[in-house]
């Protein structure tokens, strides 16, 4: 509020429920309690997800809950060249950002331009173009989806892999135009199966492109449970490539 453009890196996701009000209750609303007169150009990085033996306390996926925060910009980056491109535009925004990193994207490697170079918050990105179904995925399990994506085109099925990139702007229009083509949806996220990611995004298809249907809408995310630090127990509640495929069979058959 002072001038100052900081990159707070918070650590596990998990660590931002410590600084909830400061970063719901303060950041977000500023601008519009000030009138516009105040501006909070600051950008909040976390580590989400199911990490491996991370259990219950280090597991967290904040970004629905921060969802419901008016006022906070959320970014899902799955690529290092999204990680790049949407940081630019975070640092550069004049609102309070989210930057929601998944802890295994720290693995995945990419090819990154060197020169300086943005994307724009609330477009979304078609990783895989496809016809019979659209499988919206965020974060890390976008490489689930891609990798269903894969196994699916093998019996014919051929999938539509679209990443959000960012959930506030949301991009309603691209999502929309996808499932009218494929006329199919299923939804990969990490976040609980109630009031997640995925029931938002089902959510808005409901209300806005119901006439694009031909089968219910399959959900592939997270039950409502604490993450389980057993790896057998971890691996039963993560979102996988057969899940989706599977979700996906639900809804094409």
């Amino acid at each position: 509020m002072a001038g100052a453009r900081p990159f707070v890196d918070i650590g596990t996701g998990s660590f931002s429920y410590v600084g909830w009000s400061p970063l719901v209750n303060e950041a977000a609303v500023a601008r519009y309690m000030s009138g516009g007169r105040l501006r909070v150009p600051v950008v909040y990085h976390m580590l989400h997800g199911l990490r491996g033996g991370g259990a219950a306390q280090h597991s967290h996926s904040p970004q629905a809950m921060l969802w419901n925060a008016a006022g906070l910009e959320i970014v899902l980056p799955s690529s290092p060249y999204d990680v790049k491109g949407l940081l630019r535009s975070a640092i550069k925004s004049d609102n309070p950002t989210v930057f929601v990193n998944h802890a295994r994207l720290m693995d995945i490697e990419g090819d990154v331009p060197e020169e300086d170079y943005a994307l724009p918050f609330g477009r979304a990105d078609i990783k895989r173009p496809g016809r019979d179904v659209t499988i919206v995925a965020t974060s890390f399990v976008v490489h689930a989806a891609l990798t269903a994506a894969e196994q699916l085109a093998g019996e014919g099925i051929e999938a539509e892999v679209l990443d959000p990139r960012t959930l506030v702007p949301f991009d309603h229009t691209t999502l929309l135009d996808s499932v009218r083509r494929t006329g199919r949806l299923v939804v990969v996220d990490e976040t609980n199966l109630s009031c997640g990611v995925a029931a938002e995004v089902a959510a808005i298809v409901a209300e806005e492109g119901f006439r694009f249907l031909r089968a219910p809408i399959a959900r592939v995310t997270r039950p409502d449970v604490p993450a389980p630090f057993s790896k057998t127990l971890e691996d039963a509640i993560t979102p996988t490539a057969d899940k989706v495929i599977a979700a996906v069979r639900l809804v094409v058959g």
